[in-house]
Order: structure tokens, then sequence, then C-alpha cells
């Protein structure tokens, strides 16, 4: 484990935690968990109990009291075991966090401590068929009708859909305001009339996560579930939180690499070939020598992030350099180990083939990376 953020003795025991969490009680269900596209409802109490979610919430609201360095070693341990089921990042690194920085005391106290103990499970829906990474092209209204908002549109491509509780929807409360027009509003599911959960999404890789769509048919809401309570802030609280999503996601990209550079090396030096093993291959060792060196340097880019994070002064666009730059390196040398395990890299009882399936979105969500490129443009 590198040393710069995760330095912290309580960081490093809850990595140490999450590790063993993963080991004991999700990669034992794998199977189970991708043939029926989510995992259970008891991996989220179990990880409430042990604490393991809403790390960096206060202790107040029912969370750990710790930073968001708790939450990001959550997620390097559990993309370290090549596991893509558990949404925690999502409902801990995201979720709530966006009721956290801009929910009323009401809304905190509502809503995070059942977060925190795993009672409900948390999405966000922003995405829309046809607008994909264009936010300011969402359809979906939220209108407001005495004490309560109508909503009325269609979401997809939901983390955590299929089972989540408590969804912050992003939806147009004046359509004449354009991006100023755009507010979030936190619908719970239960009970909850005109709330249609579709089918869970069948994808190319992480069969195991939890991916859904929605429809509101005039879902009908009280009106103290607008998020913040003032209309027309939604795409600003967006756009404020979007950095931590992408550096979340960063996180995935490195500890990805890592994890594939280890098995390679390991497999390589035991698989022979031509009287030798693939490991003597002077090809082996120059493409070998390549991902680490870029691994070595991406692990130096994004602790550098997450340290400027912690400080409170990663922007947007850093950001945006890291979640494109780190999650193309990860593609690219996922690639490049799958071809060094030859036929057996392509079978899916080997975890360098799970890598392959799962790495390719990450290109996409969280903003595709075309997206990335021009944010960082702007800001040249």
């Amino acid at each position: 484990m590198p040393e710069s953020w995760k330095a912290d003795d309580s960081v490093r025991a809850v990595y140490d935690l999450a590790s063993s969490f993963v080991s004991a009680e999700l990669l034992p269900h794998r199977d189970k968990w991708e043939a029926q596209h989510h995992v259970d409802r008891d991996v989220w109490l179990k990880a409430g109990e042990l604490g393991l979610l809403c790390c960096s919430i206060p202790e107040e609201y029912g969370g750990g009291g710790g930073t968001i360095a708790h939450d990001l070693a959550i997620c390097e341990a559990q993309a370290r075991a090549g596991e893509t089921s558990w949404g925690n990042m999502v409902h801990s690194g995201i979720v709530a966090h966006y009721l956290l920085a801009y929910g009323t005391e009401d809304q905190k106290r509502r809503w995070l401590p059942r977060l925190a103990s795993g009672e409900m499970i948390g999405a966000i829906a922003m995405t829309e068929p046809g607008t994909g990474s264009d936010l300011q092209g969402i359809r979906t209204k939220a209108v407001r009708d005495g004490e309560s908002y109508v909503i009325d549109g269609a979401k997809t491509f939901i983390s955590n859909g299929h089972l989540a509780d408590l969804i912050v929807v992003v939806a147009r409360t004046d359509a004449a305001k354009g991006a100023k027009g755009i507010s979030l509003v936190v619908v719970e599911t239960a009970d909850c009339p005109g709330f249609v959960r579709g089918r869970i999404l069948e994808k190319v890789g992480q069969h195991g996560a939890d991916t859904a769509e929605f429809s509101f048919e005039r879902t009908r809401v009280p009106a103290d579930n607008l998020l913040g309570g003032v209309e027309g802030q939604g795409f600003a609280q967006l756009m404020n939180q979007l950095p931590q999503e992408r550096l979340l996601i960063s996180v995935l990209a490195v500890a990805g690499m890592e994890a594939a550079m280890e098995q390679t090396v390991d497999y390589v030096k035991q698989r022979r070939a031509f009287g030798q093993s693939i490991w003597d291959f002077q090809n082996t060792k120059f493409t070998l020598a390549e991902g680490a060196t870029t691994t070595r340097v991406a692990r130096v880019f994004l602790d550098s992030c997450i340290d400027l994070h912690l400080e409170g002064r990663l922007d947007a666009a850093t950001a945006a350099m890291a979640k494109w730059w780190l999650t193309e390196q990860q593609v690219t040398l996922i690639d490049e180990c799958v071809q060094l395990h030859g036929g057996y890299g392509y079978m899916r009882e080997y975890a360098i083939a799970r890598m392959y399936q799962d790495a390719r979105v990450q290109k996409i969500y969280g903003g595709a990376n075309e997206v990335m490129k021009d944010l960082i443009a702007r800001s040249l």
C-alpha cells in the first residue's frame, strides 16, 4: 500500500477490514451475484454492522467519522480483489455525500443513519435514455404541486438500482431556466406510487453489479424531499460532487492495474511454451516493464490527486485528467496482460478475463472520457 494518503493507521485498518470482508462475504458468492445481477441485501447489513458504510460521514449522522480516505481505502480493497458486484462506491462515496453536503439538517438526520447501517441502499439517477453524459439535456420533470413534487420521466444505467431504497433524482423543476432549472429530489422507493423499477440491465462486464432502469409516472414525493430545500441548485451540486466521483473511479483504475500486473507476472513465470517460461521471452519482459512503469506513474498521479482532495484543493480539471488518463491506461494495460495469458486470458475462470470485461466501462461512466478531455481543454 502507498504511504501517502493511507499512512494513517485508521485508514490502513479500514483497508484490512474491507479486504477481509470482500474475501469472506463477496468473492465466495461471485457466481451467485453474477447470475442474479446483484448482491443480496444482507451484504449491506453486514457491511453496516462492521462499519464499512459511510465511513467519511460524521458520527452524529451515524457514519464512521473519518475522511474520504477511509471510503477510498474500501474502494481500493474491493478493486484489488477484482470484485465489482457490491455498489458501495456509489452508496457511500457518492449518494451519502450529496446528502451530507446539501441536505437540510432534517434530511441528514432522516436518511444518513439508515444509509450507514445498510437499512437503506442509495442510488443516484442522472442518466436518461438518449442523454448519456449530457446532464443539461435531461428531461425528467419534478413539478411542485402543493406540498409535493410530481415526477415524470425515465432514468437508465442506475447503479444499485434494483435494490435502491433511496434515490437522488436529477430533475427539471423549471424548464425555462436551463441548467439553473435543475434540482435534486430524493425519492424513497418504499410505498411510492408511480415509481416503476425496470429490468436489471444485461451488461458486457460487471455482471454482478446491480444496474437498472427506472420510470416515474406522476410519482408524488413530499416537497421536503427537495435536496437542500431550494430549487435550481442541482446542476451546481452535481458539478461540485463529480470530481469526487471521478476520483473514486480513478482508484478503481489504479488498483485494477496493480492487481493485473501482479497476476500476470505470476502467470508468465509459471507458464511454459517452446521449452521455456513465458517470462523468458524478451517481448514478455519488455511488455511488463512498460506496464510496471505506467502503473507506477499512475499510482503517483492518483495519490497526488487524493492528497489534493483531502486538502480541499482538487479542481474539476485535474479530476477529469485523472479519470480520463487512468481509465485509459487501465484498459490498455489489462489488454496487454490478457495477451500474455494467451488463450487462458480469454477464459473467465482466470481473473484477468473478468478484469478485461469489467474495466471497459470505466472509460464511459462518470462522464465519458471524451467529455473529460473537453473539461480539461476549457481550463487551459
